[in-house]
């Protein structure tokens, strides 16, 4: 990967308009902005940050989010990191192709879902905390608690959609539910072998999603720094 910038970055902000998007190709909260720009039609540069190699602990990356995560949105003089808050930003200052629909009660449920995912599933089956339970409790609990931790959120996606779900999470239209959904169920589905025939809402949803062309087009494979990393089986 080219060297991070930032300074140079920052300095050429203000005379460019375009949305840069610092991200990793199989980051699945990278995914989600990727989805979510893809859809909603907004151009943006690319600038890739792999995980694998360390790149994010960077001193020129640490500039634009202290913690170390991707992805980070830069927009102008705006640095927005953390997916969720991200697409709450494109969402007001974008809205073209609205991620929210105008239904109150739909509103709720898809903003519940993307904070589910980003909150209470997603964070609890990364690699570094599976490691860190592996290294102090055995070898095979990290798994199991990945695994438990997995279920017992898509379970409760589950009744949560049941009254919603059509072709996509929240009805006919993809929405920030969704954005959230897809890379999450695919990424789980892949490294942790999950029978996703145990969640027959989300299953059907997820094979509506991989119809999508901007969710493929966002996908790792899809990416330009997707060379750099290959997926646990």
């Amino acid at each position: 990967m080219e060297e991070l910038n930032i300074q140079n970055q920052r300095d050429t902000m203000n005379s460019s308009s375009k949305l840069v998007l610092y991200n990793f190709s199989h980051s699945s909260c990278s995914w989600r902005v990727r989805f979510a720009l893809k859809l909603k039609g907004l151009d943006y540069e690319y600038k890739a940050v792999n995980l694998v190699k360390g790149e994010q602990f960077s001193r020129e990356f640490e500039q634009l989010n202290p913690l170390h995560y991707v992805p980070v949105l830069v927009d102008g003089d705006v640095v927005v990191s953390d997916s969720l808050a991200i697409l709450l930003y494109l969402e007001e200052k974008y809205p073209q192709r609205p991620l929210l629909p105008d239904d109150h009660r739909r509103k709720a449920l898809n903003l519940q879902v993307a904070n589910i995912v980003c909150c209470s599933i997603q964070p609890l089956h990364m690699v570094t905390l599976v490691k860190r339970i592996e290294e102090k409790v055995g070898p095979e609990e990290g798994i199991l608690w990945a695994l438990s931790t997995i279920e017992k959120g898509f379970y409760a996606l589950e009744k949560l959609l049941k009254d919603f779900a059509t072709k996509f999470a929240t009805g006919e239209a993809l929405y920030m539910a969704d954005v959230f959904l897809a890379p999450e169920i695919d990424t789980v589905a892949l490294r942790f072998n999950i029978d996703m025939s145990a969640f027959p809402i989300l299953n059907r949803v997820y094979e509506a999603y991989k119809t999508v062309p901007e969710f493929r087009a966002s996908s790792p494979e899809a990416q330009p720094d997707a060379v750099f990393f290959t997926p646990p089986a």
